[in-house]
């Protein structure tokens, strides 16, 4: 069953709403490693409601497992070969700082189907607005699927359109150093500490599945990866003030896998204070595994 353009464009996604409370965003931040270091007070606000009196502060990146409306992809009525697709990239922008517990609705809809043509695979472009119980917007999400089998549908008969794909995200300057370099060291249980926070995928948690699926070993959720770059761009770039971050888009390039370690390098565009660019690659197999990054804060 090939993927039907219109069908899928039209599809109705059901409201998603959810409640997290203050321990959630707790252990979202110690899945990321927040709290390694018991003697880093930087980390204590994103783990430890009692800090100086304040109240705890949630990472910006928490806004992608939030209304989310789960693997619908492998659902029979879309036509999509699940088993192919890749998640390639993921785009965010907050428009308000998330807070530490809250009633949240994901209003979930497909904004882009593009044919790179038969055997080349397609793109989809599934977003998200995240919005409070009483309607506040407070973050616009977009999931970039690559669909490894799907691709000819416009040309198939039947006059279904393509559309044109978001604009490209532009890779790192290769001709200077970065402007700051952030190391992170990946916990070994990492995987199975942020698969509570929704993504259940056995890929992430079971040797036996991620053997099968042609991995050593599980390996770490591509968005637990993307937290850890946010994480770094707050560190280097932000003073770790979590209310400043506005935006990360990203490439994903290859798996990371739990006990790595992450190094996030960052690039100041010119002409700009607020926006940088940004990759990631692990140290011990010196492996570019996020790329293309674009990130912008107040």
């Amino acid at each position: 069953m090939a993927i039907d353009y219109h069908h899928l464009k039209a599809r109705n996604f059901a409201p998603v709403h959810q409640q997290y409370t203050v321990r959630d965003s707790m252990l979202y931040a110690l899945s990321l490693g927040l709290g390694n270091d018991p003697l880093d007070t930087t980390a204590l606000p994103y783990v430890y409601e009692g800090k100086d009196g304040n109240r705890l502060i949630t990472l910006p990146s928490q806004a992608v497992v939030l209304g989310y409306p789960g693997f619908w992809a492998r659902e029979p009525d879309t036509g999509i070969d699940w088993v192919k697709l890749l998640h390639g990239e993921q785009r965010m922008r907050l428009h308000k700082p998330l807070p530490p517990a809250a009633d949240v609705v994901g209003y979930n809809h497909i904004t882009h189907l593009t044919d790179k043509g038969d055997g080349k695979g397609a793109i989809m472009v599934t977003e998200r607005r995240l919005e409070t119980a009483e309607g506040e917007l407070l973050a616009t999400v977009q999931q970039v699927s690559f669909l490894r089998g799907d691709g000819g549908f416009s040309q198939a008969g039947g006059g279904q359109p393509s559309d044109a794909p978001l604009p490209a995200l532009q890779p790192v300057p290769e001709d200077r150093a970065p402007d700051f370099t952030d190391t992170q060291a990946i916990r070994p249980e990492a995987a199975l500490l942020y698969r509570l926070s929704g993504d259940y995928n056995p890929l992430h948690a079971d040797p036996v599945v991620a053997k099968a699926a042609g991995f050593e070993r599980p390996i770490l959720h591509g968005l637990a990866s993307y937290g850890l770059v946010t994480h770094a761009l707050l560190r280097q770039c932000a003073s770790g003030d979590a209310t400043r971050f506005r935006a990360l888009d990203i490439r994903f390039t290859s798996p990371v896998f739990p006990g790595e370690t992450l190094v996030t390098e960052i690039w100041r565009v010119a002409g700009s204070s607020t926006q940088y660019q940004v990759r990631a690659r692990v140290l011990e197999r010196d492996k570019v595994v996020l790329s293309h990054g674009f990130a912008e804060l107040a």
